[in-house]
């Protein structure tokens, strides 16, 4: 088996490719500031791409607002929604009347499965 083995390269441990020929995009350094820890982030953006005002902080994970010279950017958040909880969700489909009156059906149907009620019939939810 050993004199059968690849000669003259090393598999996947350089490439055939050169860079000759290759134009780079210009490029262009941003920094983020951490409103949690304070950090400073230096990230590369393509020159003429749309920076965004806020970024993820590395070490902490909260917001890192863009920093232009002393300055640092304000996020606008006035078009974000607010998370709707499970609770809203049922509203949109169901009124408080019916809902109170499921939970009376579904009570009704406990209590007859435990032998508290007279009627032992199932109620549909």
């Amino acid at each position: 088996m050993a004199d059968r083995s690849l000669r003259g390269m090393r598999l996947g441990a350089s490439s055939l490719q050169s860079e000759d020929g290759v134009v780079f995009h210009e490029r262009a350094q941003f920094i983020y500031n951490c409103t949690s820890c304070g950090r400073d982030t230096a990230l590369t953006f393509a020159a003429d791409a749309d920076v965004p005002d806020t970024w993820e902080c590395r070490s902490c994970g909260a917001e890192a607002l863009l920093r232009t010279g002393d300055t640092v950017a304000t996020p606008d958040h006035s078009n974000e929604k607010a998370p709707r909880s499970h609770w809203d969700m049922l509203l949109e489909r169901r009124t408080i009347p019916e809902l109170e009156a499921l939970l009376e059906e579904r009570l009704a149907y406990v209590r007859a499965r435990r032998g508290d009620a007279a009627t032992t019939d199932k109620i549909s939810a």
